[in-house]
């Protein structure tokens, strides 16, 4: 097993039921049908190179979307730019070389809002990232399509990522 590779998709489910202690605890209701997508994987560049590839503007362009509009600071909205598409980005929290949170929406009336957690470990002579999004209440329209999107979504962009910070390869696909 390669040691730069993003294993497949964490997907996350919240139990109908939770047993604790042989009594049965039910989670309230809003929570029962929510989804979570998890994924993690290890790269050979260092904490410090794949927090910048998330929190730098211009790092960031060069593996996810075309362009942004504002800085990635903690408290801004942002927007990033991909062909037809536009879509916001509120930093949350940025912690060098460890975590970098925001919130976006997948839904085109903000209908639907999730929070992005990224957490960068050093491992090795590498790192291991940790992407968490969600929560997806898929029993709101159109969030059940969202969470399934978000998986692939994810997934994409974290090989994008990969080939860019451990091969300087560009695999966003071009008009």
């Amino acid at each position: 097993m390669a040691a730069s590779r993003f294993d497949e998709p964490r997907v996350s489910v919240c139990p109908e039921d939770v047993v604790m202690g042989g009594e049965e605890a039910e989670l309230p209701a809003e929570s029962r049908l929510q989804r979570w997508v998890r994924m993690h994987g290890r790269l050979t560049a260092g904490p410090e190179r794949v927090f910048r590839a998330w929190a730098d503007p211009e790092e960031l362009a060069r593996w996810f979307p075309e362009r942004i509009e504002g800085g990635l600071a903690v408290g801004s909205r942002s927007v990033l730019v991909w062909s037809g598409r536009r879509v916001w980005w509120d930093v949350i929290d940025a912690t060098p070389s460890h975590s970098f949170v925001f919130r976006w929406p997948w839904l085109p009336d903000d209908g639907l809002v999730t929070t992005v957690r990224v957490t960068i470990d050093s491992v090795g002579y590498g790192s291991r990232l940790v992407l968490e999004d969600g929560p997806f209440p898929i029993d709101r329209p159109g969030a059940l399509d969202a969470w399934a999107k978000s998986i692939e979504g994810w997934s994409e962009a974290l090989a994008m990522l990969r080939a860019h910070l451990d091969f300087s390869v560009d695999l966003r696909w071009r008009p």
